[in-house]
């Protein structure tokens, strides 16, 4: 890791820390606000840990490219967890076979970029 990619990735966490130290929530209820605090935190320490040894520059690009999109709609809609992605269910392939398999294919393609890591920790 360069050390501008470096003072980036510390930037971000720093970022994401006082987000949460001044976080209000939608409510403005104090034990939500405190929860959604707690969450953002956590949510920060676990993905910056998990993420900490990733040497290949493409994906530690990713990963930046992943925060800040979580940064800014968790600002803009002021919720501090992932937006849910709406896709069709997937009703019409069979349990098994080619049409599944194309469309889990598809499904993994469409993930927004927010939403990478969160399958992997919840």
């Amino acid at each position: 890791m360069t050390p501008a990619t470096r003072q980036k990735v510390l930037g971000l966490y720093r970022k994401v820390l006082h987000i949460a130290k001044n976080w209000q929530s939608a409510s403005g209820h104090i034990e939500e606000t405190m929860r959604e605090k707690e969450y953002i935190r956590n949510e920060a320490r676990t993905l910056f840990r998990k993420n900490k040894n990733v040497t290949d520059p493409k994906l530690i690009k990713q990963c930046i490219e992943e925060c800040e999109a979580r940064i800014e709609i968790g600002l803009h809609y002021n919720i501090p967890y992932p937006r849910p992605i709406h896709l069709p269910p997937m009703g019409l392939a069979h349990k098994q076979g080619r049409t599944l398999r194309h469309q889990e294919k598809l499904r993994k393609i469409s993930k927004p970029i927010y939403l990478k890591s969160h399958d992997e920790i919840s």
